[in-house]
């Protein structure tokens, strides 16, 4: 989806409503487990950024819902636990919306919090 949203909610309304609950359920996961960064919109899409970097973000593409990890480290950091996962270096691809895994994201979440790693 090609968003010119200037908010958070913004983007939300204007994602297909089948997908909207679930991209409110990934911002309250965001903002519940990364309470040191900043939420804001870059790249066209709901970002998280501490220290002037952008470390996750996630969007309503055509095909997907994708939640982007941006300090790889964290994302590839356990192979094993990607698997049967549709994904890339950097992001998390969910098909449909009703298979969102939020356990997975959750532990990302966590993980980005707590690394002292730098952001690609």
């Amino acid at each position: 989806m090609t968003s010119n949203a200037e908010t958070i909610d913004q983007y939300i309304a204007e994602a297909p409503a089948k997908r909207q609950a679930t991209l409110m359920r990934i911002r309250e996961l965001c903002v519940k487990y990364l309470p040191m960064h900043e939420e804001d919109m870059a790249y066209k899409m709901p970002s998280y950024t501490h220290e002037g970097q952008v470390q996750v973000a996630f969007a309503s593409q055509k095909q997907y819902i994708c939640v982007y990890f941006l300090i790889h480290s964290v994302m590839l950091n356990k192979p094993e636990r990607l698997k049967g996962i549709n994904h890339g270096k950097g992001c998390l691809r969910f098909p449909d919306a009703d298979k969102v895994n939020y356990g997975l994201i959750t532990t990302l979440l966590k993980e980005t919090a707590l690394s002292k790693d730098k952001a690609c």
